[in-house]
């Protein structure tokens, strides 16, 4: 059976990014992130100055930027932005380019092109709906919003720092406002998604569930070690 796609998508603490890398690391597939790239094009169009409201400046950007996201690195246009693209500011920011049609269409035709050839898990907001309509295994991962307020402040990498929980939920609620009122693409779960409420799961549970899913989809487990 040829390598397969497995597409993850939901709301911001929901284990999304640390279930997927688990995945990749036991079937020996590609993990790509596709919200860190429009945090990479929001970066960059921050640090250029750009206006988030201008859709054709934005999309020209995000057309010509050189962004690769894969093993836990993000770099665009030569710019290492691994940590600097997980702030509550960029957060914002990638919350604004998220919502411009034209700059979705890029980067979908960019993540369709990297599941050309299967082996790949994609996380995100749309990669069910969207990117991956007919991937063989989709999965909506959602949990509590305490539960995800929770996580996210106890995960610096996220919140640029320490972080209350309060503060952190107020943040997650704007966010999860935009992603799934947003005219394009809004988050929702995809016809079809299998649901996983992760609220007091431990990683491992919620991992061996969606293998589960790949193996009766056509998934196989490697033989040899898993790659690091």
């Amino acid at each position: 059976m040829p390598p397969i796609i497995i597409a993850i998508d939901g709301p911001a603490g929901a284990g999304k990014g640390t279930v997927s890398r688990a995945l990749a690391h036991a079937l020996g597939y590609r993990h790509v992130d596709s919200g860190a790239m429009y945090r990479a094009v929001a970066w960059r169009a921050v640090h250029l100055g750009l206006s988030l409201e201008d859709e054709a400046q934005v999309c020209a950007l995000a057309s010509a930027a050189h962004v690769t996201v894969e093993g836990g690195t993000v770099v665009v246009d030569g710019h290492d932005v691994t940590r600097a693209i997980r702030t509550p500011a960029i957060d914002r920011a990638a919350a604004a380019v998220a919502r411009l049609p034209e700059v979705r269409r890029v980067l979908v035709d960019r993540q369709r092109a990297l599941g050309r050839d299967g082996g790949l898990i994609m996380e995100g907001r749309d990669i069910g709906t969207v990117v991956f309509p007919d991937a063989p295994v989709k999965v909506y991962l959602d949990a509590s919003a305490e539960e995800r307020a929770r996580r996210r402040a106890t995960d610096e990498a996220q919140t640029g720092g320490a972080a209350g929980v309060q503060e952190v939920a107020t943040q997650m609620q704007e966010r999860d406002r935009s992603d799934t009122t947003r005219a394009a693409s809004p988050l929702q779960a995809a016809p079809g998604a299998v649901r996983i409420d992760t609220t007091g799961m431990s990683v491992a549970e919620v991992v061996d569930r969606v293998l589960a899913l790949a193996v009766a989809a056509g998934a196989v487990l490697p033989t040899f070690p898993p790659r690091d």
